[in-house]
């Protein structure tokens, strides 16, 4: 069909907008917002949606007046995308604010290194046990979980395709996904109380109640990056008579191994922010315990730090007969030990991807 069969109303022969026309529109729309605040004493939430539905509303109306129905439906959808990005960035940015603001201010290096032992009301204590014990049980966990996750999910995609047993796996693997976190870490003690005694507080059982929470998303993530993998490569390697266990071990796994990674990093900043789970499994220890085998002591993890700090905060001193109030103390070692808690995912999360980079199959000529 030639131009000149169209009509003269088509959508292909109308204008444009401008280019920055989603930009005008935006600011006007943040505009008007601000206006009705100021006129009708508005908070700054109710000025947020409000800017949001009219830039909503706004676009599309001008597209379908100006570039016809098909183009205004195209705006609404991407003004849609772009309205629900913002949504989810703005909590993220806000807790990330929140938390160096309150945090920074309190972080030192005596704080980094220094424990709650023997801590008596006041600025003092720190978070170095809560440190090493979340690395300890978060490591502990990875070991427990990791090869135990790759291998299920090589049996899901090169050998058990298709058969019963591989979607018995698939369906308690999508079961174990929506399990709470603390019956994870229930199941954890339980076990070990049956082992070892009612006086278990090993941070081993934390170790195997986060294994459990990490499985699920092992597996899962693994599982779709081997199946990305070209069945090509995997035939041209059985054709060079290379054995099904080498391919998988020389071709398969290093093909996908950034992807691999990534999925097993996600699934570690799933966990290590977990409190239910250990403070069930091992309970919370103000000293410094580097031995998650021993069977007597519990361990203290940053997320286990910040519960205790919010829940049994310093009392400030006050006179007799007055009643005390809660110092300030305790919430801003709580908010600086989220901050370091941050940090940490996100070290671990950077050192996700380089490793990723360097393990990942080179291309090029």
């Amino acid at each position: 069909m030639s131009t000149a069969s169209l009509p003269a109303s088509s959508d292909w022969t109308r204008p444009s907008l401008p280019r920055y026309a989603p930009l005008y529109v935006a600011g006007l729309a943040i505009v008007v917002a601000l206006l009705l605040k100021l006129l009708l004493g508005w908070d700054w939430a109710a000025a947020a949606i409000i800017a949001g539905i009219l830039n909503l509303i706004a676009l599309p109306v001008w597209s379908a007046l100006t570039e016809g129905r098909r183009q205004a439906k195209d705006r609404l959808v991407t003004t849609l995308i772009w309205s629900a990005f913002v949504t989810i960035c703005v909590p993220l940015v806000w807790v990330i604010v929140e938390v160096l603001g309150k945090g920074i201010p309190h972080l030192s290096w005596t704080f980094v290194t220094s424990t709650m032992r023997n801590h008596v009301p006041g600025p003092t204590g720190g978070i170095g046990a809560a440190i090493v014990g979340t690395l300890v049980i978060t490591a502990l966990a990875t070991i427990i979980a990791v090869p135990i996750g790759l291998l299920a999910a090589i049996f899901l995609v090169e050998y058990g395709r298709g058969s019963r047993l591989a979607r018995a796996v698939t369906f308690f693997v999508d079961v174990m996904t929506g399990i709470p976190s603390i019956v994870a870490g229930l199941f954890a003690a339980a076990l070990f109380v049956l082992i070892f005694g009612p006086a278990n507080q090993m941070g081993l059982t934390a170790g195997v109640a986060l294994a459990l929470l990490m499985l699920p998303t092992v597996i899962r993530s693994s599982e779709e990056m081997l199946r990305l993998v070209p069945d090509d490569l995997r035939e041209a390697s059985y054709a060079l008579g290379v054995s099904k266990w080498r391919t998988i071990l020389k071709v398969v796994v290093p093909t996908s191994i950034g992807g691999i990674v990534t999925g097993i990093m996600l699934a570690i900043s799933r966990v290590i922010g977990e409190t239910a789970p250990i403070l069930v499994a091992t309970g919370y220890l103000a000293g410094m315990n580097t031995n998650p085998f021993r069977q007597d002591q519990g361990m203290a993890t940053l997320p286990t730090f910040i519960y205790d700090q919010y829940a049994h905060p310093d009392v400030a001193s006050c006179a007799l007969g007055q009643t005390c109030a809660p110092a300030t103390w305790s919430m801003d070692r709580a908010w600086a030990a989220a901050l370091v808690l941050i940090i940490i995912v996100m070290v671990l999360n950077l050192a996700g991807r380089i490793i990723g980079k360097i393990f990942a199959p080179k291309t090029g000529r």
